[in-house]
């Protein structure tokens, strides 16, 4: 595989500022002709977001883009794509790496960029292990930290760097010296489907005779980290992989005291016990997630999302199995899929599917309380007509 033609544009972020710091100067390492744009929003609140052109040697252009709606984060969006045209057009750049600052969220800027027209052949979260779960466990604002990316920005430093986390397909892992085995596992059991590649310079990707190569006239093989940045990139399938109708959660696991609970149930939940018992939930694991059924909600599709014990619930919608048979040609072929997987012959795709990964967990007493929160078998034989009946408690939680 080669570099491919035109301008590739790999998007590395995370919170582990030095981690990602790191990534990047392997990338321009080891890819010559390699240039890195970074927008730093820490200067937002001055009115503007500083804008650096890098190469290996230095940098090579800096400038400033104003604020849109008072909005760091907006201002992004609006120079990212005509600094990436400019370097395109320019044709000197063979790849472009977009170093994205602390705490903006990779799913928005490679959305962005494909929208341009630009072709994202990588995104990568940079990691430092031994920092996971206090990052998982840090329940403060990112504007208590000095991170928010907007006067209104509401998100915790934990939920932020879980969604960075699980979104990048990529991993590049710091070779950090205060890391363990458990932190290790912890970082494997979140995303398990990650492509996880070594930051510090080591050996080479392990097909050496694959024939990838960088447009120069020395050939040698890439790194691990680049060859992963030019692997291809596919946002809507990244995109689909978060949706909780038909994310990829982890499986089972058990290793270096960390653990991995999938509960996988086909009764509803009793709306009443479940919110008495979330605080217990939230706090039973550093990282939750999942899709959940309400029995006095029977035809929406809730979303589970818990990190640095709080939890955000939120409905996305109808199951397939409450939506007219018209109806489904306008549903992803993706979500179609995965409910074809997990079909029950009377509930169709409705069903409790939630994931618990934490070190120390308590698998069963997690279990149990999950399961005290189910109906009844006597609850669950009166039927939806009677479940529309059960108190709403969720009501105030999801704004209805």
């Amino acid at each position: 595989m080669a570099v491919p033609p035109g301008l590739p544009v790999v998007i590395v972020g995370g919170l582990h500022a030095d981690a990602r710091r790191a990534a990047v100067a392997r990338l321009l390492a080891d890819v010559p002709g390699s240039v890195v744009l970074h927008h730093d929003l820490a200067t937002a609140a001055s009115g503007t977001v500083v804008r650096t052109i890098r190469d290996a040697s230095g940098v090579l252009d800096a400038g400033e883009a104003p604020l849109v709606n008072d909005c760091a984060c907006c201002a992004l969006r609006e120079d990212l794509v005509p600094e990436l045209e400019r370097l395109r057009d320019a044709g000197s750049t063979r790849l472009a790496v977009v170093e994205l600052w602390d705490s903006v969220e990779p799913k928005a800027m490679a959305e962005v960029v494909t929208a341009g027209g630009l072709t994202v052949t990588g995104v990568i979260t940079a990691v430092d292990p031994a920092l996971v779960l206090p990052y998982l466990g840090n329940g403060d604002d990112l504007a208590d930290a000095g991170l928010a990316a907007a006067a209104t920005d509401q998100r915790t430093v934990a939920d932020t760097f879980a969604r960075q986390l699980e979104y990048a397909p990529v991993l590049a892992v710091a070779d950090s010296p205060e890391a363990d085995d458990e932190d290790r596992e912890l970082l494997a059991q979140l995303h398990p489907t990650a492509r996880r590649a070594p930051v510090a310079e080591g050996a080479p990707a392990d097909r050496a005779d694959d024939g990838l190569t960088v447009p120069t006239p020395r050939r040698r093989p890439l790194s691990p980290l680049a060859e992963a940045a030019l692997a291809g990139f596919d946002v809507e399938a990244a995109a689909a992989a978060q949706h909780p109708a038909c994310a990829l959660l982890p499986a089972e696991a058990d290793a270096h005291g960390v653990s991995t609970l999938v509960w996988h149930r086909r009764r509803p939940f009793h709306p009443e016990r479940l919110y008495a018992a979330l605080e217990d939930l939230t706090c039973a694991a550093a990282r939750s997630r999942g899709r959940f059924w309400l029995a006095d909600k029977h035809d929406t599709l809730f979303h589970w999302d818990a990190a640095g014990g709080a939890l955000c619930v939120e409905s996305t919608g109808p199951w397939l199995a409450s939506l007219p048979d018209a109806a489904w040609e306008m549903v992803p072929p993706v979500r179609r899929a995965a409910a074809a997987l997990d079909w029950h012959p009377e509930h169709g795709d409705r069903g409790q599917h939630l994931v618990f990964t934490s070190p120390g967990l308590d698998r069963d007493g997690l279990e149990r309380l999950l399961e005290s929160c189910l109906l009844t078998d006597a609850e669950y034989a009166a039927g939806p007509d009677a479940w529309q009946r059960l108190p709403h408690a969720f009501d105030t939680l999801l704004e209805v």
